[in-house]
């Protein structure tokens, strides 16, 4: 018989642990990732010279400050002092946009911007400089809950329950759901790493694995590329109602970006 991967073999045991009922912790047993690194990561999340994200951080102020497009506007121009206003703004997305008439992410916002306002390209997912803006917008809102805008604007329900279903879909060749691993399986470890809940209160974060800042949507990517399964492309609808339920189960979590994860 031909010797099965370790991979292989780890997602047969997360397949035959984890339960038929999938229930979300409730309130008193929501953790964050950054409730189980270990000390050395909280360490280098904690201290802003030694986070590594605080580079992308610096270049999102300068890109802030800079004037673009065709209109020739920076977006202080508009918004002012970020610190007073992008306050609670990564908090609250994805939120309900009019003109596309469903929720977009934080980084869809900001093109908006870009490109209505400012007469600019828009930028590319996963680009430096969208993740610098996205990234230095989010820190404003550090150490803030995170809003339960579902309750508030109730044309977001049925996306929510699209990213709820998503959430609790089997899928790929493994035929796993993201609800078995973090509703299930939490605090147990693959592949050397804890297993989080998958509260998303620190994107964009640094993780170590990438040497480099990275958006909700990548790991989400990395996640469905784990299961072989098909992905999605950047700024597809299915990453930003699945990010609507992933936030909407954080729900009064602190935001915490940049965050730092193995």
């Amino acid at each position: 018989m031909r010797r099965r991967p370790r991979g292989f073999l780890a997602a047969l045991v997360v397949a035959a642990t984890a339960g038929a009922a999938l229930a979300q912790a409730p309130p008193g047993e929501r953790r964050t990732g950054y409730e189980l690194l270990g000390p050395t990561t909280k360490a280098m999340q904690d201290d802003d010279m030694a986070n590594p994200g605080m580079l992308w951080v610096l270049d999102g102020e300068a890109l802030w400050a800079r004037p673009a497009g065709s209109a020739g506007k920076a977006c202080a121009g508009c918004h002012g002092d970020a610190a007073e206003s992008m306050k609670g703004v990564a908090a609250r997305y994805p939120a309900f946009d009019d003109k596309a008439g469903r929720p977009i992410d934080l980084e869809q916002r900001i093109n908006q911007c870009r490109v209505d306002r400012q007469e600019a390209p828009a930028l590319a997912r996963e680009s430096r400089e969208l993740n610098a803006l996205t990234v230095f917008i989010a820190r404003q809102s550090r150490s803030l809950p995170i809003e339960d805008v579902v309750a508030k604007d109730e044309r977001l329900k049925p996306f929510l329950e699209a990213g709820k279903a998503l959430f609790e879909r089997r899928q790929g060749q493994l035929n796993l759901s993201c609800a078995q691993c973090h509703e299930e399986l939490w605090d147990k470890h693959l592949a050397g790493n804890t297993i989080s809940q998958a509260h998303p209160t620190g994107y964009p974060q640094y993780r170590l694995e990438w040497q480099t800042l990275g958006s909700l949507q990548r790991r989400l990517r990395n996640c469905l590329i784990g299961l072989r399964a098909e992905t999605y492309a950047y700024g597809a609808p299915e990453y930003v109602d699945l990010a609507l339920y992933l936030m909407w189960r954080a729900r009064g979590l602190p935001i915490e970006a940049p965050a730092v994860r193995p």
